[in-house]
């Protein structure tokens, strides 16, 4: 590969690619300790460390760390385990009539040398999440975390500098131009969690090696509540949805679509939540974040601007710091078409409000905009359920709750389009990492051989009744 030599990473990456075959015909038992070792690194030996990196990046409370980092990583490596043997096996499958004396059967072989682009927002858990899966299907993996989260990055690459070797798993940090000369070469699958902006890059570079991807993405998610939904439990849920992680959450609620006539009333329990979850002042409560960076800072102040430039209500909320990168919970409504929040993905603890006089609008209003990664449904009609679901697409929805299905590994996790390609978590992420490769073997006499050249009237015959009866 020599048109790689002066790839900077190419040493690395060729290490890696040596030694693929050895890392893939690992046995159960071999993977099951290596998982074993990365459990035990976050769930122990590394577990305040992680606390203190993610509250210096992110501001992350301790009980946000648990919950959204640490128990996602641990239940993940969990459910892995238990599952593993099982995913390993061969898995026959039906050998047609037509092919009497042959039997056929799936084997998931790893597809080989690995690259996860990992974001800043959930930085353990959106990292070692894809690691399992690519170390449970026996590939080896280069990770290149975000430069925005220098303490978790910097962590991860101690933790999985004590766990592997460089020829199975490292961890290379940096900036923009990094992640630009990883894509240059030529890995097996790429595993890439950001914005749809970047994915198209990602995938782009991806087709020059015909590289497989998954590519999970964000966009604007939705949440309806309808009129016949318990308003008051709908509000504690979204607002909690919404503000955790100070609103840096692919699957956050990007907007509420309620229906007018119920709009006053969720707005006021909207206020009692927010009161419950961060007293007064959510710039001093202990349970939430911050901004990730200036940057980021100054790009949902604009929206801000903008909304508020637009004669648009803020109902909550719309109080901001630039020195400590804190913005205040809010909430608005009456936005015109054209504000920046209706059309660009949020990510921020920003809520917009648009309401509806019938369903059929909020379900044009939603498919008039790309695909999104989740859809949220807040109703006690079943009828009403069950036409938004037909009526729309969306990686994932929740019924009566927002982001929960994420942390189910019995579901797939993944967008559509826009919002993402592929599907991730437990055996989905297992499939993701791993090529389903055919086999078929004969053992006796196959009967496509009566039907070898040279062709007669008697196999055309044959080849007719093959047709008609097999």
């Amino acid at each position: 590969m020599t048109e790689f030599s002066n790839n900077p990473y190419y040493d690395l990456f060729s290490k890696q690619s040596l030694n693929q075959f050895a890392i893939g015909n690992r046995s159960y038992k071999e993977r099951l300790n290596t998982l074993n070792k990365l459990q035990k690194a976050i769930e122990v030996t590394y577990r305040t460390q992680i606390q203190e990196a993610l509250q210096k990046d992110l501001g992350k409370p301790v009980v946000e760390t648990e919950l959204t980092e640490i128990y996602a990583i641990i239940g993940d490596l969990k459910y892995t385990k238990k599952h593993l043997h099982q995913w390993m096996r061969k898995q026959n499958v039906e050998t047609p009539l037509s092919l009497l004396g042959s039997s056929s059967y799936i084997t998931y072989e790893p597809k080989g040398v690995c690259l996860i682009i990992s974001p800043w927002n959930f930085p353990f858990n959106l990292t070692f999440g894809p690691l399992i899966s690519a170390i449970a299907a026996g590939n080896t993996a280069i990770i290149k975390p975000s430069e925005m989260t220098p303490n978790s990055a910097d962590l991860m690459a101690k933790i999985v500098s004590d766990i592997f070797a460089e020829d199975e798993v490292a961890v290379l940090q940096g900036d923009v131009e990094v992640s630009t000369q990883l894509l240059k070469l030529p890995f097996n699958h790429i595993f890439f969690t950001g914005s749809p902006k970047v994915g198209k890059i990602v995938m782009e570079a991806a087709s020059k090696h015909l590289a497989s991807v998954t590519l999970e993405l964000g966009g604007k998610s939705p949440t309806i509540v309808d009129k016949t939904a318990n308003i008051d439990k709908a509000a504690k849920k979204i607002m909690w949805a919404k503000f955790l992680n100070c609103g840096q959450i692919c699957v956050s609620p990007d907007y509420v679509l309620i229906d007018d006539s119920v709009k006053a009333e969720f707005i006021t329990s909207c206020k009692k939540w927010l009161q419950t979850f961060y007293n007064d002042q959510a710039k001093s409560s202990d349970s939430y974040g911050k901004i990730v960076t200036d940057k980021h800072f100054e790009r949902l102040s604009a929206y801000l601007d903008n909304a508020k430039s637009l004669q648009a209500t803020i109902e909550v909320g719309g109080q901001t710091d630039s020195a400590s990168k804190y913005i205040e919970p809010t909430i608005i409504s009456d936005l015109k078409p054209e504000a920046i929040v209706l059309e660009e993905e949020i990510f921020g603890p920003i809520l917009p409000i648009v309401t509806y006089k019938s369903l059929d609008m909020a379900i044009t209003y939603i498919n008039s905009k790309p695909r999104p990664l989740a859809l949220y449904i807040y109703s006690k009609s079943k009828s009403n359920t069950n036409k938004i679901l037909n009526s729309t697409r969306a990686g994932g929805t929740c019924i009566n709750n927002s982001v929960l299905h994420y942390a189910n590994h019995n579901l797939p996790f993944g967008g559509v389009n826009n919002s993402g390609i592929g599907k991730s978590h437990g055996f989905y992420g297992f499939k993701a990492f791993s090529n389903e490769r055919a086999v078929m073997k004969q053992h006796t006499f196959g009967v496509t051989e009566l039907l070898f050249p040279p062709y007669t009237n008697m196999k055309e015959k044959l080849a007719r009744l093959t047709i008609k009866w097999f």
